[in-house]
């Protein structure tokens, strides 16, 4: 278990380093190499303790010392030039051995500051070298909080995912075991720790948590054990010493190889196996096979692509093709892994994805698909990811394919991955292991009715493309209703709109409106569209046809087919080609309870590629739906109605508020440029290292009416010091200038920015304060009317296009009262915000009731 004061010492390390160096890949290369210094000077204090000889530091060598470090009569560049001599001359010390050696390799102290250094030794100084778990754990805690730093996003899998995997394929103590892109070695430690953990008399299988089970432990303090003290007591000599012999790991960067060896070192293998190695393009170790794979390999592919040798079955230059099909083809007929893919695997059209597939799912490799949620490797990363569960030996007794949805792991989506309480890793492991355990023992599986879904592999060949996303094949939903279950299309008129004049002329003077996808998605849901952003005129709807009002909208293309926009029209009008229309026929079915049941509708189950999402009329037709009597079709639409006016009543609270301050006209008031720094310039970060991740956040990122967002995105600062991005710090605010943005309110105040800093929009004008002022104020004063509307009188530019000069901004007064005074009312207004936020948990209570008072609907309650 991780202890606090191991915890601190590294927090320490780090903050002393980062002035001078910012980059936390570089921070966990200086921490590592000085520990590994310092524990072999250690190991021969002990040895002489002993009655033996030192063997690190004797001969030459012994002026290197980790004690000479901290001799009073150095002075401070004498020590920086001593211990720079002894990073470079370790690696040639011929009497220490290979590991040690390999890890000083190429080391060197990349800043030159006497108290820095001296600083950081002494912090190094307080760990002392003993064969436990405390520095395993410790050395893990560090690669945890650079990876949540978002450098290390290419060598860090969150703790509880490696986990999740390994208790999924279950590694045994007769094993092989591999990951051909190690990174850290974290798959290899956890599968070590998962072997020593079921080879312990004091293992619960039952009782014992697993580290995927925690609720409310910050990400980066989670470690692959549970608090429970396992020895792997009923392992004997020979099976730890073939296990230390057969967890290998490879990888291209000696970076990660360095990094894997101490890892592997500070968790007990004196000559661990890690390899510098490039899987993809070398032919030395292609013979070597294993028992279980897991791995997190690089999704990215170097410009040119891959040029692998010809070993390969599947000719690709793709690394993420290319890596799935070497682990499938070095394990052993048994063999079983675990591995990471980014979405391109799951359904991209391309020959050799499609080949990749066919192999996993007709040759029998492919158990099931775990789905995990799009922010699991935030900040680095929002890519969207799945987990493929291979198993030769399952796979081989199932037809079947299953698909495992994970929506939550226990973190928010945010740059920080704070703990939340919802957790689909658990009841995800439940069902895999149910599973498994109906598969080896030949009975029925029950699938569950949630985030489960089971297909057959026939299905998965029908078009050849073997697409891995398991909506494609949800079953529909089996009615327990006495009511009919029909499709849309059997009474329904389903269609498309018209196609979007493209003369403007059609548009002017224009008195007839015209629906697009837009004016959908701008609403999200509405049961009574009556206003769109374009009117056609008399001579625009010459051959256009008119829908009449009850008419559904449902978008067919573009993103609002998955973000589930609909609407039904309020009124008689024109509609865009993008968007599908549902009439019903008035003897069977009310239009609007129609649009209820498809408000619960999720499109992405007859959305094949969400890369490019478009949906068939033929497949809306074939959406089934209950079908109650009329009379009780009214008495629904009543009840959901009621709901939908509490929803609507609280939207009008949450979309009408606005902060708002009684201006004492006594109260100073200032030009802004005078109380407040606008645009702070880039060179203040530009002495900074260029790959320093730091916070991105485009213009959807920034809340309407909120005062603080969440950062989503992260990207190296040398990317954006050399564009056009918008520059800020912790506690700026930010503003947008530009229409509509600026109108619909986007602002607000940064805060926990990835190293503290972050970039954005050009079309964002950015306030730091001095210290007249408060953050929470100037937020306030520039969403309140009292900036807004002579700000909009203000705007200059075209029609569409209009911004806030810079010239009103600098020299716009605001008021600004004692600090204490603009303390009070920020309080006001964040308890006026607690209110706000209260309506907005209404709205999404009220929406979950409208969502059930239809599931109940296949219950057959009425």
């Amino acid at each position: 278990m991780l202890d606090t004061a191991t915890k601190k010492k590294i927090d320490d390390a780090r903050d002393i380093l980062v002035g001078k160096v910012p980059v936390p890949s570089t921070q966990v290369e200086q921490i590592t190499i000085a520990l590994i210094y310092k524990f072999m000077y250690d190991m021969d204090n002990e040895s002489i303790e002993l009655g033996g000889n030192p063997k690190y530091f004797t001969g030459d060598f012994a002026q290197y010392a980790w004690n000479r470090l901290f001799d009073p009569k150095l002075s401070g560049e004498g020590r920086v030039n001593l211990y720079q001599d002894a990073l470079a001359r370790i690696p040639a010390n011929a009497s220490i051995p290979t590991l040690f050696r390999d890890i000083f390799k190429n080391a060197f102290l990349p800043y030159r500051d006497p108290e820095t250094l001296r600083l950081f030794l002494k912090t190094i100084d307080e760990f002392t070298y003993e064969h436990s778990e405390k520095l395993g754990d410790a050395f893990e805690y560090l690669l945890a909080v650079l990876g949540s730093q978002g450098d290390a996003g290419q060598f860090r899998t969150p703790r509880h995912i490696i986990d999740f995997m390994v208790e999924l394929i279950d590694p045994q103590k007769e094993d092989s075991i591999l990951d051909p892109a190690c990174g850290t070695a974290g798959f290899l430690i956890s599968a070590y720790k998962h072997i020593i953990k079921t080879n312990s008399s004091n293992y619960d299988p039952v009782k014992d948590p697993h580290t995927f089970d925690n609720h409310g432990t910050p990400l980066d303090e989670l470690i692959s054990q549970n608090g429970k003290k396992y020895t792997g007591d009923l392992l004997t000599p020979d099976q730890r010493a073939y296990l230390h012999n057969n967890i290998k790991g490879y990888d291209i960067a000696f970076e990660m190889v360095r990094l894997s060896l101490v890892n592997m070192y500070l968790h007990g293998f004196n000559t661990p196996q890690i390899y510098e190695y490039d899987t993809l393009t070398s032919t030395q170790r292609w013979n070597e096979y294993a028992n279980v794979i897991l791995a997190n390999p690089p999704f990215m592919t170097p410009k040119g692509g891959i040029r692998p040798h010809q070993k390969f079955s599947i000719q690709a230059k793709r690394s993420e093709v290319l890596f799935v099909d070497y682990m499938l083809e070095h394990l052993t007929s048994n063999g079983r892994a675990g591995i990471i893919v980014p979405e391109g695997i799951i359904f991209q059209n391309g020959k050799a994805y499609k080949e990749l597939r066919r192999l996993m799912v007709e040759e029998n490799y492919l158990v099931g698909v775990i789905s995990l949620p799009p922010g699991v490797f935030n900040p680095y990363s929002g890519v969207k990811t799945s987990i493929l569960w291979i198993d030769k030996k399952l796979a081989q007794k199932t037809d079947k394919i299953i698909f495992l949805k994970i929506n939550n792991d226990g973190f928010d989506l945010g740059a920080q991955r704070r703990p939340i309480a919802a957790n689909d890793l658990p009841a995800a492991f439940a069902n895999a292991m149910a599973y498994k355990k109906a598969l080896l023992s030949g009975e029925e599986y029950n699938v569950p009715e949630k985030d489960v879904i089971l297909a057959e592999k026939a299905m998965l060949a029908e078009k050849k493309d073997f697409n891995l996303d398991g909506e494609r094949y949800r079953p529909a939903l089996k009615s327990l209703s006495h009511y009919p279950v029909t499709a849309l299309g059997e009474f329904c008129i389903i269609g498309s709109g018209n196609s979007a004049p493209q003369e403007a002329t059609k548009f002017v003077n224009g008195k007839y409106p015209f629906f697009r996808t837009a004016d959908v998605g701008k609403l999200h849901l509405s049961d009574n569209l009556i206003s769109s952003t374009d009117y056609l005129n008399d001579d625009g709807i010459k051959d256009m046809r008119l829908f009449t009002k009850g008419t559904i909208l449902f978008p067919k293309s573009g993103a609002s087919t998955l973000l589930n926009h609909r609407a039904l029209l309020g009124v008689d009008g024109y509609v865009s080609s993008h968007l599908a229309t549902i009439k019903p026929d008035p003897t069977k079915a009310i239009p609007k309870f129609i649009y209820y049941l498809l408000m619960v509708f999720d499109a992405r189950e007859i959305t094949y590629n969400p890369s490019y999402p478009s949906v068939k009329i033929s497949e809306i037709a074939k959406i089934k739906v209950p079908l109650p009597p009329l009379s009780v079709q009214e008495e629904i639409v009543a009840e959901l109605d009621s709901y939908q006016k509490i929803i609507d009543g609280a939207k009008q609270v949450v979309d009408n508020w606005k902060p708002r301050i009684d201006i004492d006209p006594e109260w100073e008031q200032y030009e802004i440029q005078k109380i407040a720094v606008i645009n702070p310039l880039k060179k203040e970060v530009s002495n900074l290292s260029s790959e320093l991740p730091v916070s991105f956040v485009p213009m959807s990122d920034l809340l309407t009416n909120r005062m603080t967002f969440t950062p989503l995105v992260s990207r190296p600062i040398g990317e954006l010091l050399s564009g056009s991005y918008t520059y800020f710090k912790n506690n700026d605010i930010l503003l947008a200038k530009v229409t509509p943005c600026f109108e619909n309110g986007k602002a607000g105040i940064a805060l926990d920015l990835l190293n503290g800093i972050g970039f954005g929009s050009s079309e964002y004008y950015v306030f730091r304060c001095t210290d007249k002022i408060l953050p929470q104020w100037i937020y306030i004063l520039l969403v309140s009317p009292y900036f807004r509307i002579p700000a909009i009188a203000n705007m200059t530019g075209t029609g569409g296009l209009q911004r806030i000069p810079k010239s009103f901004i600098n020299t716009f007064r605001i008021p600004v009262p004692d600090l204490s005074i603009q303390q009070a009312i920020i309080d006001r207004i964040e308890n006026e915000q607690k209110l706000i936020d209260t309506n907005r948990q209404l709205i999404t209570l009220y929406e979950q009731k409208i969502k059930d008072r239809v599931n109940k609907l296949w219950e057959g309650s009425s």
